[in-house]
């Protein structure tokens, strides 16, 4: 990438910086998510907690999921988790009920709305995605995807708080 220069970097110092690309590409991209989920009431974050909700009842032979199970699998924390049930369930998406299989569970179920609602907003982010990636051919977009599932697979999901910084030793 020597010589290449991004709008604001006069020297081209940050055009070689993996931290500054993947920084800004994530913020242009959420930017964008979060615009188009606007008009389903809902933010990324919240779709993210729909689409875990709805595969798990696909995925795992209609597992239900408790928000403890939920906030392990999507790496919240437990406050975290509560406020977006909590949320989710005041806009009628979800809903807490006593497990069908073990009555001693509660878990978070998608109501019909909730369902209705995460099939439109992820039909959004879809499109968002293809948008975003539209400079790159559908080789290098796909290239491009796999690269980043493989990142995320070697070094895991970030089970904190973006703005903590990573403990130092």
């Amino acid at each position: 990438m020597t010589g290449a220069h991004l709008p604001g970097d006069l020297d081209g110092a940050l055009a070689a910086r993996l931290g500054y690309l993947f920084k800004n590409a994530y913020f242009r991209l959420s930017e964008r998510m979060t615009a188009a989920l606007e008009p389903y009431g809902m933010n990324p974050r919240e779709l993210g907690v729909l689409s875990a909700i709805q595969a798990g009842g696909i995925e795992e032979g209609g597992q239900e999921w408790s928000q403890m199970e939920l906030a392990g699998r999507l790496g919240v924390d437990r406050t975290t988790m509560v406020a977006l049930i909590d949320g989710l369930e005041r806009k009628g998406l979800v809903e807490r009920r006593r497990s069908a299989r073990d009555r001693r569970r509660n878990v978070v179920l998608l109501t019909a709305e909730g369902e209705r609602c995460r099939r439109e907003a992820d039909a959004a982010r879809v499109r968002v995605e293809r948008e975003f990636l539209a400079p790159l051919d559908e080789e290098t977009a796909a290239v491009l995807t796999e690269a980043l599932r493989t990142l995320f697979e070697a070094h895991g999901r970030v089970n904190r708080p973006h703005c903590t910084p990573p403990p130092t030793t």
